[in-house]
C-alpha cells in the first residue's frame, strides 16, 4: 500500500496577507484560488513538492456554522491555538534571516534541539505557528 501526503490545511482569517506570507515571504507557488458562498480557498504549495498542497481556508468553513461556533473559531484563531506547520528547510538559519527581514512575526530564533534538529519559528499573519527545520549537521 501506497500513502502519501497530498493535501493540508492552514485556517487563516485573511487571506490577501497570508498570500503576502506565504507566497510572497516563503516563495509557494498558488495553484487555485476558489470561492464560494461568500468563503475563499487558496491552494499554495512549493515547488519542490508539486503533490503537496497547501489549503488556506476559512477558520470555519461551513457555510452553516452559527455565530456563535464563528466567533467561537476566530479567537482560537487570533489565539495562534487553531494550526502549526513544519517546513523543512536546507539551511534554518538562511531561512530564519530571509523571513525576518521580509517582516515576520519572530517566535523562536534557529537552536539546535535536543530532537535533532535545528529549528526557528514564527506567526503567519493569521497567528498560526511556521516552523522551519532542518537535519542537525553531525
Amino acid at each position: 500500500m501506497d500513502i502519501k501526503l497530498a493535501t493540508c490545511f492552514i485556517a487563516v482569517d485573511d487571506h490577501d496577507k497570508a498570500l503576502g506570507f506565504y507566497r510572497d515571504t516563503l516563495g509557494l507557488e498558488v495553484r487555485n484560488d476558489v470561492g464560494f458562498e461568500g468563503m475563499r480557498w487558496v491552494t499554495v504549495g512549493s515547488p519542490e513538492q508539486p503533490d503537496v498542497d497547501i489549503v488556506l481556508e476559512p477558520p470555519l468553513a461551513d457555510p452553516s456554522a452559527s455565530d456563535a461556533d464563528r466567533e467561537a473559531m476566530a479567537e482560537l484563531l487570533a489565539k495562534g491555538l487553531l494550526r502549526a506547520v513544519i517546513f523543512s528547510t536546507d539551511d534554518c538559519d538562511a531561512t530564519f534571516e530571509r523571513i525576518r527581514a521580509a517582516g515576520g512575526d519572530v517566535l523562536q530564533e534557529p537552536i539546535d534541539q535536543p530532537y535533532g534538529v535545528r529549528d526557528c519559528a514564527f506567526r503567519d499573519p493569521a497567528g498560526n505557528m511556521v516552523r522551519f527545520n532542518q537535519p542537525r549537521k553531525q
